[in-house]
């Protein structure tokens, strides 16, 4: 990504979002490093939290959703929620061909 070719603080922050929330570099921390991170900051039911905030942010613009991750917050939340898609787009457009 672009994040991490910024800035020191930056770049410390997309790193950070990454372990926090996807578990990026998992690996380069020891079990007593994650245990003593937890221990000091605990974190609950964050991954379920997090998708809600997440969802919570857009879900009253949920078109704005098409062709990025947020498509799948939508989906998670309303499983019936009418996703369009990239392809169908371009076949349903107006042109012959």
């Amino acid at each position: 990504g672009v994040a991490e070719h910024k800035e020191n603080n930056v770049a410390l922050l997309y790193h950070g979002v990454g372990t926090d929330v996807m578990g990026d570099n998992w690996d380069q921390y020891s079990d007593e490093i994650r245990k003593a991170i937890v221990t000091k900051f605990p974190r609950g039911n964050f991954k379920h939290d997090v998708i809600k905030s997440f969802y919570d942010g857009f879900k009253h613009k949920p078109e704005t959703t098409f062709g990025n991750i947020k498509a799948d917050v939508i989906k998670y939340f309303e499983p019936e929620y009418p996703q369009n898609n990239f392809c169908s787009c371009i076949l349903r457009s107006k042109w012959d061909s």
